[in-house]
């Protein structure tokens, strides 16, 4: 099915060596270290090998590195790629908002629309926002709702996403009353390994409860510019710091069936501009620097088992191309993937911000995204024009249908161990 098949690239050695729930957790760390003896938080070392510049090339057509090896794919999986059509397969490439399938201006429940909007549009998850949330009880039964409507409409359900960072950024804490914490530069200052599990534990936990299974948490970049526009939401400026906490909070959240996602790739604490608001982010960083700093946390997010890494939409000069990262193959598929060496699934930041938006149309930045290695492009302003742009891509062979399927590949494996694909008819139990 697949032209299975490996680019070996120059590779950023960074060794690790392995050294309650519902209450306010913001002040002492003592409160935070107790954790089941079976998954023991770790503390990490770093060495860096420095590794020739990368070349800026221009993204191939053809399937990218780290594709899946079919005798790894669960026969599921395997049937499931094969009964999905190329717009389905390419709707499973976005997650969006509920209102991006419903058309209304705020979606509170999952009713009829939900459901037509599903039928025309199978996309791989939905990301919900404050506005979203109003208490626990309609939160679960507007995520039940959904996914009912997804399974029943392709046989694949949705990845539930929410930005549940804590401290500023905590919309389940803030609106439904889950656990509440400190933000985490608080807990970076503390460098506590046992903190930063039980975080993402007591998250993982609480959001689980509510039908999320995707977490666009934690931030993994490094403080270098006070100008950023994260803030106190970076735990550190120290890279080795950030890497043991973002490290230990992947680990709490996957413990608990979550989704962990390392974000902003490759590095957005030394800028001093918004990707929300400009037109471009420009940051004057080395790749030799890069790998110094802003790499570290990634490596060990991605050494700790992270399954989603976010790709930003900031230029990197070191990077070479000129071009937003989650749009550069150099940035996704030779950096993140080749040197890295993450095999997880790679989502773009909301292809909404300025940068993007204001700059590439929906459908060229989509088509951009996939060309890069991008798994799944998030919020994109167009979905329709998106996901159009995608398929008439593959149709005049600007795309390959092998690239489509190894990303859903990703994805579906993803969705498989979650629980979230459908048991073909003549499998199930009579």
């Amino acid at each position: 099915m697949f032209n299975l098949k490996r680019t070996i690239l120059a590779a950023s050695c960074i060794s690790i060596m392995l050294c309650g729930c519902g209450r306010k957790v913001s002040d002492a760390s003592a409160e935070l270290t107790e954790v089941a003896s079976d998954n023991q938080p770790t503390s990490s070392i770093h060495t860096v090998t420095v590794t020739n510049e990368a070349e800026s090339t221009v993204p191939p057509t053809e399937e990218a590195a780290t594709e899946p090896e079919e005798s790894d794919i669960p026969d599921p999986v395997l049937q499931k790629l094969e009964e999905l059509t190329l717009h389905q397969k390419v709707c499973q490439m976005f997650i969006v908002t509920p209102e991006q399938l419903t058309g209304y201006g705020c979606v509170t429940l999952s009713d009829q629309a939900m459901k037509q909007g599903l039928d025309n549009y199978s996309v791989g998850g939905m990301i919900f926002f404050a506005d979203n949330l109003v208490w626990q009880e309609q939160t679960r039964s507007m995520l039940a709702d959904a996914q009912s409507y997804a399974i029943e409409s392709c046989g694949t359900g949705l990845f539930m996403a929410i930005d549940e960072e804590g401290g500023t950024v905590a919309r389940a804490a803030q609106k439904l009353g889950t656990t509440s914490f400190s933000n985490m530069s608080y807990y970076g200052s503390l460098n506590d390994a046992g903190a930063a599990y039980n975080i993402g534990e007591t998250i993982g936990r609480d959001l689980s409860g509510l039908g999320f299974n995707l977490d666009f948490a934690p931030v993994a970049d490094v403080n270098l510019n006070s100008a950023n526009e994260l803030g106190s939401r970076i735990f550190s400026s120290d890279p080795i710091v950030v890497s043991d906490m973002v490290a230990n909070v992947v680990r709490g959240l996957e413990s608990q069936g979550v989704c962990a996602t390392l974000k902003h790739f490759p590095g957005l604490g030394a800028a001093d501009g918004n990707t929300h608001y400009d037109n471009s982010v420009l940051i004057y960083r080395t790749l030799d620097e890069l790998r110094s700093a802003e790499f570290v946390p990634f490596k060990g997010g991605i050494d700790a088992g992270v399954d989603f890494v976010m790709v930003g939409h900031q230029i990197v000069t070191g990077i070479g191309d000129n071009t937003p990262a989650d749009l550069s193959y150099t940035a996704v598929t030779e950096l993140l993937r080749g040197e890295l060496g993450f095999e997880g699934i790679a989502v773009t930041d909301s292809q909404r911000m300025n940068t993007i938006a204001g700059v590439y149309g929906s459908g060229d930045a989509a088509v951009r995204s996939v060309q890069a290695g991008i798994d799944i492009i998030l919020m994109p302003a167009d979905l329709p024009t998106a996901v159009d742009a995608v398929c008439s891509a593959v149709e005049n062979g600007q795309i390959t249908e092998e690239r489509i399927d190894e990303s859903v590949t990703r994805i579906l494996i993803k969705k498989y161990e979650l629980g979230l694909i459908d048991a073909p008819a003549d499998n199930k139990e009579e």
